[in-house]
């Protein structure tokens, strides 16, 4: 099976769920029960290594106390300035 997974994107998601979750001083283990998933999840979320399917999004803004598409959309917002940094540090070939 083929990885469709975008870094960029793996990273924007981590980012923000992590910055949330601090904002609202929890820890993993308290989010990941409020959220009802499993706190290696978390872990793994916030470090980039997996993403979540779309009822574990649903879950995640719930547990952050946010709607799914206000989530969705402040990750976007993440997404794009990670392309643009992408693209800024990426080098210039000269032919």
């Amino acid at each position: 099976m083929r990885s469709d997974q975008d870094p960029a994107l793996l990273r924007a998601f981590a980012a923000e769920l992590k910055a949330r979750r601090l904002a609202l001083g929890l820890s993993q283990d308290k989010f990941a029960l409020m959220a009802e998933i499993h706190r290696t999840f978390v872990a793994k979320v916030e470090r980039a290594v997996a993403m979540p399917s779309l009822s574990s999004v649903y879950r995640i803004a719930e547990g952050l106390g946010a709607e799914p598409a206000e989530l969705i959309t402040a990750v976007s917002k993440r997404y794009m300035k990670e392309l643009r940094s992408a693209v800024s540090v990426a080098p210039t070939s000269t032919a």
